[in-house]
């Protein structure tokens, strides 16, 4: 490595976005430090690069802060809680850029409701569109996903001498990806299901993130160091409709979309992206700060997704297992929800 040479840490750099950052950093000639769990494994691929990969417990603070110091970059993946913008908060001074991933899910509608609140589609957030970063931000002590990623941010900001970027995604895509929303649909195709039934006319919108594009926002983020907050979401804006369709192509299928007017109906007719007013947030400040540029659309970037979960069911089945093996927490989430209860969405279409 020569003393030119640009070093990267990534703190829990085997997930979805981790390792899409790691191959994007070690492509463009970093030195890259992956540090992780030991939970999965990550981005295989990436021996051909200068690519470090160490076991790193979270919690032992002073360990992470004495392996991150001295980096052009310290990436945090999953800083979740306030105490987590602690940590980071040591390592001002000592590293050039921090960027830290938060979620779009820490706006506020405009009556104040927020995700974690929602039951049902009577009382969903309106949100302006799009959100934009100065919009409204949940602020209150709840010890749930949203008011803590919010309550990071606002530890991360008050700390006057940290260069931190704080990135706010949508909802999340892309290989390696242990809640892969797109399964809804992948095993529809795979299950021969040329047929998908969808609420609300098909034409819910959430904004989605790839995660070649939070790569390509980390990297202009590392070479700009700054104080600032970006949402880190594709410009497409597809609608769920959109989404089945640019699924089953990648599966070189073709599907038939069957959508009715209105919120699901027992169940049949929700997705992971079903929402009762769109959540679409805006990529103009990324653009204006940084010069950002989308590097994939939403139909190229899901084809590496569908490419990555297929491959990885098919290993499970080489080792005499199935889906829900591949996906353990996708697994519950599915069961728990409904996804694929096609004798229901049967039973539905039948009685239309």
């Amino acid at each position: 490595m020569s003393d030119t040479t640009r070093t990267a840490m990534i703190i829990g750099g085997t997930g979805q976005i981790g390792s899409a950052a790691a191959r994007r950093l070690a492509a463009d000639g970093w030195s890259v430090l992956v540090a992780h769990r030991g939970e999965h494994h990550g981005d295989t691929e990436l021996t051909e690069y200068d690519v470090t990969s160490i076991r790193l417990d979270r919690d032992d603070t002073d360990a992470l802060v004495e392996r991150a110091r001295g980096h052009d970059l310290v990436l945090d993946t999953v800083a979740y809680e306030p105490r987590h913008g602690e940590q980071l908060a040591r390592l001002a001074g000592d590293v050039g850029s921090l960027v830290v991933i938060s979620t779009g899910s820490v706006y506020t509608g405009r009556d104040g409701g927020y995700l974690d609140t929602v039951t049902g589609p009577e009382d969903f957030p309106d949100y302006p569109l799009p959100l934009r970063e100065t919009d409204p931000t949940v602020d209150n002590a709840e010890r749930t996903y949203s008011p803590l990623k919010a309550a990071l941010e606002r530890t991360l900001l008050a700390v006057d001498d940290l260069p931190v970027s704080i990135l706010r995604p949508g909802a999340v895509y892309g290989p390696f990806s242990p809640a892969l929303r797109e399964w809804y649909f992948i095993k529809r195709a795979l299950d021969d299901r040329d047929r998908v039934v969808l609420s609300d006319s098909g034409a819910n919108r959430f904004s989605t993130s790839s995660t070649v594009n939070i790569a390509e926002l980390v990297t202009l983020c590392a070479e700009q160091p700054g104080r600032r907050v970006l949402n880190a979401v594709d410009e497409d804006g597809f609608s769920v409709a959109e989404i089945a369709r640019a699924v089953y192509r990648a599966l070189g299928r073709d599907v038939e979309v069957d959508a009715f007017p209105g919120p699901p109906q027992d169940g049949v007719g929700g997705t992971p992206w079903t929402v009762a007013h769109p959540l679409l947030l805006s990529m103009a400040a990324a653009k204006v700060e940084l010069g950002y540029r989308q590097q994939v659309g939403y139909a190229e970037a899901v084809a590496a997704a569908v490419d990555w979960a297929v491959r990885e069911v098919k290993a499970a089945e080489r080792r005499q297992e199935d889906w829900t093996s591949a996906f353990p927490g996708l697994a519950t989430r599915a069961a728990e929800d409904g996804w694929f209860d096609y004798a229901a969405e049967d039973a539905f279409l039948a009685a239309r």
